[in-house]
């Protein structure tokens, strides 16, 4: 008896209908997977003969062919247990039921009982929007599964409450209220704004990164608090979105890096790799593409310190995704895309020894060294950057200063409200934040008053800035007039978007 059931596999974030079929064929006892499975599936076979005898069935001792349908998309993972254990317990007739329309998911262990599987989310959306009218998660996913509306979410604990279930003998298994009742965002400790002593002008260009979304790099000697600044920037950044945080939740679940007790992601991510980092490791790849540095920080921050020691060829790859927001990993078997929107900060001393410039400190670097130092970072990666500011060494006087600064959710505040002034704007469009607009945006929604214009151009000619520069000047201006609640752009909005360009060192 041949028995069909349906499950799904994961390709880069979205998912494909797979059909497990089973058929007991006479001949040496022998478990056979075919259709492109990699080792994890290849090993469901010992998993699945402990769970059916373990849960009370019987493996059959002949030749059990598995195929996994389409046979030419790969399979990965261990998400496939439970699928074709149930294939095998109606290939044998150990339980008749109508399983046409609903998709099993789970990893199973010896005893039969299911895992916390990655993935969920996604294939619980594909099943969604492939009408299928119910699917089976493990009990531990079934949170994370609730989050797609529209669709029966059946919470199993082990393979032989789904035989019982399947034969009638229990209700269908409901998700516990506390389960299915939302949960309160997390409390994160982020750095304060209020603890920062000083260095008022980076925490300005910190509050105008936050409102648009602009990349940022802060240049300054070791101990000025380029870190602790960067540490205090997902504390001013705005909630999320219910669709924002759908986004990042389906990123985290396919990498594996949802917790089981963490259903939705709410916190904006904040990820801060070490410059040893791989070039797969930053931007995805591997023999199966996964989600690399760039795309876990979707819709948050990336924060690169010591930005110079990162090498070049692992920053050039950066420059495409900070343009276009997604990243595209080709093998030869076929391409994937992954979502990039994030905010790129960067953390640099300006010359090796960090004492360049310093009035306190005496640099020890030749000025060749200082040069070759900074043109580590090319002008193409530099010209992507909106706002570039230098962070000086802390006076004593500040440091002792027993006045307290202003609090973060002071600056959120003003964040809050240029971001919903911005989403106002692109409603009906794809875009969020300004830093996202094209030339085509920048002519319909930038308008510059006759005074703006003319200090555009003095700075357009005497700093020779690029057309992309004008450009990120133009999204910087507004994303400032957006924080003081104006429409349109004034000459100080241009003064202080000009300020932030990038300079190096000749």
């Amino acid at each position: 008896m041949l028995a069909k059931v349906t499950s799904g596999a994961i390709v880069g974030l979205d998912g494909a209908i797979v059909d497990v079929e089973v058929d007991i064929l006479p001949g040496l006892p022998k478990t056979i997977i075919v259709g492109l499975p990699d080792t994890a599936v290849d090993e469901s076979a010992e998993r699945v003969r402990s769970a059916v005898r373990n849960s009370g069935g019987f493996f059959p001792g002949t030749r059990v062919v598995v195929n996994l349908a389409p046979a030419d998309l790969k399979k990965a993972g261990p998400a496939y247990d439970l699928p074709i254990a149930l294939g095998v317990l109606i290939s044998s007739s150990q339980l008749r039921a109508d399983v046409k329309d609903i998709m099993f998911i789970g990893e199973l262990s010896l005893d039969g009982t299911l895992r916390h599987t990655n993935g969920v989310l996604p294939l619980v959306a594909l099943a969604h929007e492939q009408g299928i009218s119910s699917v089976v998660v493990p009990e531990v996913d079934a949170r994370e599964a609730s989050l797609i509306e529209g669709i029966n979410v059946i919470p199993i604990s082990s393979l032989s409450q789904l035989t019982q279930y399947l034969r009638g003998d229990i209700p269908a298994p409901a998700i516990a209220k506390s389960t299915a009742e939302p949960t309160s965002v997390p409390v994160i400790n982020y750095t304060d704004m209020a603890d920062i002593k000083g260095q008022e002008h980076v925490k300005r260009a910190l509050e105008v990164a936050a409102a648009g979304g602009h990349n940022m790099i802060m240049c300054g000697p070791p101990g000025s608090g380029k870190t602790l600044l960067a540490r205090a920037l997902p504390s001013i950044l705005p909630p999320m979105t219910n669709e924002e945080a759908l986004e990042v939740t389906k990123i985290y679940s396919v990498s594996g890096l949802l917790p089981a007790d963490t259903p939705m992601i709410r916190q904006r991510p904040f990820r801060s790799p070490h410059y040893t980092i791989s070039n797969a490791g930053l931007v995805g790849g591997g023999h199966w593409p996964k989600p690399g540095e760039i795309s876990l920080s979707h819709k948050g921050v990336l924060f690169l310190d010591e930005l110079p020691e990162f090498g070049s060829s692992l920053l050039e790859v950066l420059r495409q995704p900070l343009e276009d927001k997604i990243v595209t990993i080709s093998r030869a078997n076929g391409r994937v895309t992954f979502p990039s929107s994030f905010m790129l900060v960067g953390a640099m001393n300006p010359c090796p020894c960090g004492y360049y410039g310093d009035p306190f400190h005496k640099c020890s670097c030749p000025h060749s060294l200082v040069s070759r130092y900074q043109r580590r970072i090319s002008g193409p990666f530099m010209d992507r950057v909106d706002i570039f500011t230098e962070v000086p060494h802390i006076d004593y006087e500040k440091l002792t200063d027993k006045r307290v600064g202003e609090a973060s959710a002071k600056v959120q505040e003003r964040v809050t409200a240029a971001r919903q002034r911005q989403l106002a704007r692109f409603k009906g469009t794809r875009f969020t934040s300004n830093s996202e607009m094209t030339p085509a945006e920048i002519r319909e929604f930038c308008h510059v008053e006759d005074s703006a214009q003319s200090l555009l151009q003095a700075a357009m000619k005497q700093l020779y800035l690029s057309a992309r520069a004008f450009h990120r000047i133009l999204k910087l201006a507004l994303t400032i007039a957006d924080l003081e609640g104006c429409d349109t752009i004034k000459a100080n909005h241009i003064a202080e978007s000009v300020q932030y360009r990038p300079r190096r060192t000749e």
